[in-house]
């Protein structure tokens, strides 16, 4: 029997050694390689509130932040466009590929450099057509678009010609101005429309956009411009690393003329070594796979300059 529990007990220390071993191994698993809380990331990552800057502007027109309703409206959208990264990050990557065109644009058909950020907020630089019908970079309705002399069908929609398409609204918004004479004011109806708008400020008594009640939307959009431009003139400052060569760019093409139909675009674009993707993508208001021109139109059409 003193044997028998000689033995039991060697084996209940052998036992508990080796679960204690493996106790210690396994928490030794556990541990990060790191265990600095300082360079972990829900000890690092911290949402901060935000100071508004200084001298913030729309074309040169001061926001007053001093007005208590104007300065909660401009941090809601300077926090959302803050700390929605994914989005931030893809519209600062998109903006080096776009404003290079827009800006010399904006120049000369004398528009203020600011409305690239309008440009931004409406669309995302991104082709796609809103629910209620808006496309193209610069979001015009259909009816718009026409008014202003863009060609709209379904075989061309100048909407989504870049050039062109900043010409037209580069037309309206200075149109804007003159009933306003407010930037501010002419973005608001960019969105509102400027029979909307002018209807609300004479009913309200008020002449500026700060002081008047608009729509939901349009009470946002000004701010979330503001907000844009803030951010992407200033990226590092808000939290958005990356490199140059993180950020996109346009390929770079040549323009050919073209006064006759063209039968079939995927043919058409094998001509001059693209697919009709590739062809598409620098090409977007030509929007089926063939260009009527029955009227003879002289269009200018950009192809690769691979």
């Amino acid at each position: 029997m003193k044997a028998s529990q000689r033995y039991l007990s060697l084996l209940s220390v052998i036992i508990v050694t080796a679960v204690f071993f493996s106790a210690i191994q396994k928490s030794d698993t556990n541990v990060p390689s790191n265990t600095d809380p300082e360079t972990q990331t829900h000890q690092t990552y911290k949402i901060k509130s935000l100071q508004l800057p200084e001298n913030l502007n729309l074309a040169g027109e001061i926001v007053p932040v001093e007005i208590e309703d104007v300065r909660e409206r401009m941090e809601r959208e300077l926090l959302v466009n803050t700390y929605w990264q994914s989005n931030g990050l893809l519209l600062i990557k998109r903006a080096n590929k776009y404003f290079p065109v827009l800006e010399p644009l904006l120049k000369k058909y004398g528009l203020p450099d600011d409305f690239k950020f309008l440009a931004l907020a409406e669309s995302g630089f991104i082709d796609e057509t809103s629910s209620a019908g808006a496309a193209g970079m610069w979001h015009f309705m259909r009816t718009t678009g026409k008014e202003y002399g863009l060609e709209i069908n379904s075989n061309v929609d100048e909407r989504y010609h870049i050039e062109k398409s900043t010409k037209v609204a580069a037309e309206y918004l200075k149109n804007s101005y003159e009933r306003f004479n407010s930037w501010t004011l002419a973005a608001a109806a960019y969105n509102a429309g400027n029979y909307g708008v002018s209807k609300r400020i004479k009913a309200q008594e008020v002449n500026n956009y700060y002081d008047a009640k608009l729509p939901d939307e349009t009470e946002r959009y000004v701010f979330r411009i503001l907000a844009l431009k803030e951010i992407i003139s200033n990226p590092k400052k808000y939290g958005f690393v990356f490199e140059k060569e993180d950020l996109y760019t346009l390929e770079k093409t040549r323009t050919i003329k073209v006064d006759t139909a063209i039968s079939n675009i995927t043919h058409f674009a094998k001509k001059y070594g693209m697919n009709y993707k590739e062809f598409k993508i620098l090409n977007p208001w030509l929007r089926e796979n063939k260009l009527n021109n029955k009227s003879r139109k002289m269009y200018e059409i950009k192809i690769s300059a691979k």
